[in-house]
Parts: structure tokens; C-alpha cells; sequence
């Protein structure tokens, strides 16, 4: 009698649960039943309480700070490889530690080549992700990364909108790439900002590399985490005589007081993935879910079908 492939089971980390929820009625099952003990003193243990030998695991997971979230990942990836799980793959719809991609000045470690590791220590025989902080991150791991992107997701929302004189914009020199792509996608022009800092999350200056008179800007992004990027760069753009300014931003941490600045910007919206839970509510804060992209590719990625529809950009 031939072999049969038994069916995937999906786990989440406890951050991502209500995007795995999302994503497991997507692909047409249920969520795995994983238990989560704690001590007294913080620490915590996952124990699945269903057998996964010989199955293909999916675990979800987004591992923005605080490190509990990565430490979770790890421990559940362990927690499959003891159990016998024949592959092991971390859904990670946010990579956190990936803007420590490089040494960019002495004695400095380099985060995201330490968090790829420990991944593959921990028992991931693959990984799937959207939008890293930079694209070179996928050399750091030994074994196949499949690298999304939100674009399948934005790029249809920005259509819909059809907005006349559309130009795409980039908040820093460092996304210029991204937004070249986009702007090819929706043939329209680009500009880009060109920004100093005086230190993490701190501008010092900001000047701008094109003209946006009578243009709807968009701005595109990775990430978004105290806003205060966006929202200048916004407010610059309105300035130079602008008709409208939006962002798109798959990643929204934000963290600190991002909510009040894109409040009192002149951002007219936000859109975001729920990539990472929000904190709250706002009226300029607009989610997409990117669910169905998932569940589409850990479907096409179990039954080894070619995913390359989804790379847009």
C-alpha cells in the first residue's frame, strides 16, 4: 500500500494567534492544540498535545520584541523536533531583529545572522517570511527561505483607488529599490527622501529628491515603527504642494507615541498588514490582512507546487 502523505497541523505562538486562526480557516483546518505552562518567575513551557510525529508542522509566529516572542518560536521548534515532526517549518509573517543586518559600526553584533541560526538550531527545516528588513538575510539561513512580499496584497488596493498623477515615493535611499518596483507595477514615477539621524528613530534632517506638486504620493515602506519617518516625510511632501499623501507599510510596530503622530500628520492614511497585532484603533490606520497569502503558499509549499505567482515584485 503506497505511502500517504499525511495532512499538515499549524500551531501558533501566542502573538500570532489570531492571524494563525486567520490563516488555518484559510487553508481549511484547524488550529493545532498547543498548551502553554508558565512559572512563577516568567518562564514558560509549549507542549503539544496532539502527536505531530511524521508530520508536516507549521508553526506561526511573528518575533518582534520583546525577545519572549522569539524565545517562543524557538521553544516550539524544539518542541516539534523532539516529537519526531518530519518538517518543520516557522511561518514568520515579521522577521524581528533584522535592521541589525550588518556591522554598522564597531563592536556591534549582528542580530539577524544570530536569530537565522538559532532558528535552524532550535529544528526549522524551513522558513517562510514576508518582506525582510533587507533581502540579503536569506543567505544567513542554510536552509530554503521563502521570502514574500505584501506587494501581492498592496498593489491590488492601490489599483482600486485609482488615483490620477500617482507617484510612488520612498521615505529613505535604502528603500529606493522597493519603491522603483512599485512604481514600474503601477507605471508612475518616483521620488525619494533623503534623511539623516542623529541617532535610532531620531531625524535630524530630511530633503527631498523630486517633484510632487499636484501629485498623490504614495509612500512605501517594510516597516513602521515609531512613524517618524512617515509622518515627516508626509508633512514634506504636503509642503512642496502635494495634492495627497498615503503610506503603505507591511510591518506596523509602531511603538511609542506612533499612533498620536499619524494622527496629527498629513498622512491621509496608513495601510498595514496584520503581520503583527495592532496595539489599537485609528481612524488613519487601515489592515490587510495577509492571511490568504499564507495559507496559499503553505498549501503550494506542502504539496510541493511552485510558488512564484506570488513573488509580484
Amino acid at each position: 500500500m503506497p505511502y500517504q502523505v499525511p495532512e499538515p497541523k499549524i500551531f501558533a505562538c501566542t502573538q500570532s494567534s489570531e492571524l494563525a486562526k486567520k490563516i488555518s480557516k484559510s487553508y481549511g483546518t484547524d488550529l493545532g492544540n498547543v498548551l502553554f505552562s508558565r512559572y512563577s518567575d516568567g518562564e514558560f513551557q509549549p507542549s503539544f498535545e496532539e502527536s505531530v510525529r511524521g508530520t508536516r508542522v507549521f508553526i506561526i509566529g511573528s518575533t518582534h520584541p520583546s525577545s519572549e516572542n522569539l524565545m517562543e518560536m524557538l521553544l516550539m521548534l524544539d518542541a516539534a523536533k523532539r516529537a519526531s515532526a518530519r518538517h518543520i517549518t516557522a511561518v514568520m509573517p515579521y522577521f524581528g531583529w533584522a535592521r541589525q543586518d550588518r556591522k554598522d559600526k564597531p563592536r556591534v553584533p549582528i542580530a539577524a545572522k544570530l536569530v537565522a541560526k538559532m532558528l535552524e538550531a532550535a529544528g526549522a527545516t524551513r522558513i517562510i517570511t514576508m518582506d525582510l528588513h533587507a533581502d540579503q538575510i536569506q543567505g544567513f539561513f542554510e536552509k530554503p527561505v521563502d521570502h514574500l512580499f505584501a506587494s501581492t496584497l498592496f498593489l491590488p488596493y492601490l489599483k482600486k483607488l485609482n488615483l490620477d498623477n500617482l507617484t510612488i515615493a520612498s521615505p529613505d535611499m535604502g528603500g529606493s529599490k522597493r519603491a522603483y518596483a512599485y512604481s514600474r507595477a503601477l507605471q508612475c514615477d518616483v521620488v525619494i527622501c533623503y534623511k539623516q539621524r542623529a541617532k535610532a528613530n531620531i531625524i535630524s534632517h530630511m530633503e527631498l529628491i523630486g517633484d510632487v506638486q499636484g501629485k498623490n504620493v504614495v509612500l512605501v515602506d517594510d516597516m513602521v515603527d515609531t512613524a517618524g519617518t512617515l509622518t515627516r516625510a508626509a508633512d514634506l511632501m504636503m509642503e512642496r504642494g502635494a495634492k495627497s499623501v498615503r503610506a503603505i507599510t507591511t510591518h506596523g510596530l509602531l511603538s511609542g507615541d506612533a499612533y498620536e503622530k499619524i494622527e496629527k500628520s498629513q498622512l491621509l492614511e496608513l495601510i498595514i498588514t496584520d503581520s503583527i497585532p495592532i496595539k489599537k484603533e485609528s481612524g488613519k490606520v487601515k489592515v490587510l490582512s495577509c492571511a490568504e497569502l499564507f495559507a496559499d503558499v503553505m498549501h503550494r509549499v506542502h504539496h510541493n507546487t511552485s510558488i512564484a505567482s506570488k513573488f509580484l515584485m
